[in-house]
């Protein structure tokens, strides 16, 4: 059959179905141009191509405006859908971001016609679901932590190469101190690019509260002193020491902007919980205090969550709690639940969906430190570890985490 007739053919077919959404349109969205489709009826050439331009886009809403349309859908393609999801929405549509596995879960032969006149012809049917997003305000907030994320993991690579540095002059220092970007291993780096070799001097600006006594960090830093590996500490340093520089500028922006959040606290004080455990990525100020004010409650005081943690979960999933019906649709969009597949009433599998949501991610980094507590979490992390192993104990106990007593999630309070 030519394609046309194909065409033809499945319109007739689609004929009977109800539209649930005549009045949508479908967007394939691309780096340097975006594909729109309306309905055949609203314009002689249904479908159109907008160049990727600030001026094209809001070309495109006035010709989406023009033909009738008050609902778009649109693929989440990389980052490209931001520009054109921030004008349609400024315009008025209602904008479905869709996730790309939900076109595959959908029968369908989707070559048959182009992207574009797919998502239209399934959103109109009301097949398509949109993809979470935090109102706006959430959405700056996320972009802040998004960065500072980002920030730390590039100063985590330069102290790996701080490290590499020390290693290859066969300066142990990383045995006789936990931390060498700590008070005591910040001394000992900047006193060695300074010129000082002895060893014992070097030991003796151990900090007082360092494990390790003097004699033993000078046996470490008996090294060769090689030229080309000072200048690469050096460097190594200088990048750190810059980057933490910008996490402290992006912690000022970040404390600034959650003064915008309304109050919840009602005036209250913050009660007094067990004391923070410090961390050197920790945020640059108190942000169990803002926490309670944005939310009224202190989300502290549940077992594995810091302040830093809290604030990424916040970030990504904003503060309406009742946006997931249940705290089973809330697992599920971290991609903590179970993934249950049954066939004829036998369960094939449970395994969970890969994810790189950030907040569930910050979930299990919180799980994992638990594995030496004494609380009831930390006593299921070890139970689940002996009978399924760490893995697949830390995601179980991420997703316990998420949940309060009454198995909702566990933020809703703060909702």
């Amino acid at each position: 059959m030519p394609k046309s007739d194909g065409k033809r053919a499945q319109t007739a077919r689609s004929g009977g179905m109800l539209r649930w959404n005549p009045n949508a349109a479908g967007i394939d969205v691309g780096g340097a141009s975006h594909y729109v489709a309306v309905p055949e009826d609203r314009d002689p050439q249904p479908v159109r191509e907008f160049a990727a331009f600030t001026g094209d886009l809001y070309r495109m809403a006035d010709w989406l405006r023009g033909c009738g349309i008050q609902s778009v859908a649109m693929e989440s393609t990389g980052v490209y859908w931001i520009p054109v999801f921030q004008v349609l929405e400024e315009r008025g549509f209602e904008v479905k971001l869709v996730d790309a596995r939900q076109l595959k879960r959908v029968p369908g032969r989707k070559t048959d016609v182009a992207d574009c006149q797919w998502l239209q012809q399934l959103h109109s049917f009301g097949l398509l679901a949109g993809a979470f997003r935090p109102d706006d305000q959430v959405c700056v907030l996320r972009s802040y932590m998004r960065q500072r994320s980002m920030l730390v993991t590039y100063a985590s690579q330069h102290v790996q190469h701080m490290q590499k540095a020390l290693v290859q002059m066969n300066l142990q220092l990383q045995f006789v101190i936990d931390d060498i970007t700590g008070a005591t291993g910040m001394r000992i780096i900047r006193a060695i690019l300074a010129g000082e070799r002895d060893p014992h001097r070097l030991a003796n600006l151990r900090d007082g509260r360092c494990k390790s006594d003097a004699a033993t960090i000078a046996k470490a830093l008996q090294g060769d002193w090689r030229a080309e590996h000072l200048f690469v500490l050096q460097q190594a340093v200088e990048l750190v020491e810059s980057y933490q520089a910008k996490i402290a500028a992006c912690d000022e922006r970040i404390q600034a902007y959650l003064q915008t959040f309304t109050d919840r606290s009602d005036g209250q004080p913050l009660p007094k919980g067990r004391p923070p455990r410090a961390g050197r990525h920790d945020l640059h100020f108190d942000a169990t205090a803002e926490l309670f004010r944005l939310t009224g409650v202190d989300l502290t005081l549940i077992n594995g969550l810091e302040a830093h943690t809290i604030m990424t979960v916040l970030s990504e999933t904003g503060l309406d709690m009742t946006k997931w019906p249940t705290s089973g649709h809330f697992g599920s969009w971290l991609g903590l639940a179970p993934n249950n597949r049954i066939s004829g009433g036998k369960v094939l599998g449970r395994r969970t969906i890969p994810s790189a949501n950030r907040a569930a991610a910050a979930l299990r980094l919180a799980a994992q430190s638990l594995h030496h507590s004494k609380s009831a979490l930390g006593a299921f992390l070890r139970r689940k570890a002996a009978q399924k192993g760490m893995p697949k104990a830390i995601t179980a106990t991420a997703y316990n985490l998420s949940l309060d007593n009454d198995c909702k999630p566990a933020v809703i309070r703060a909702g």
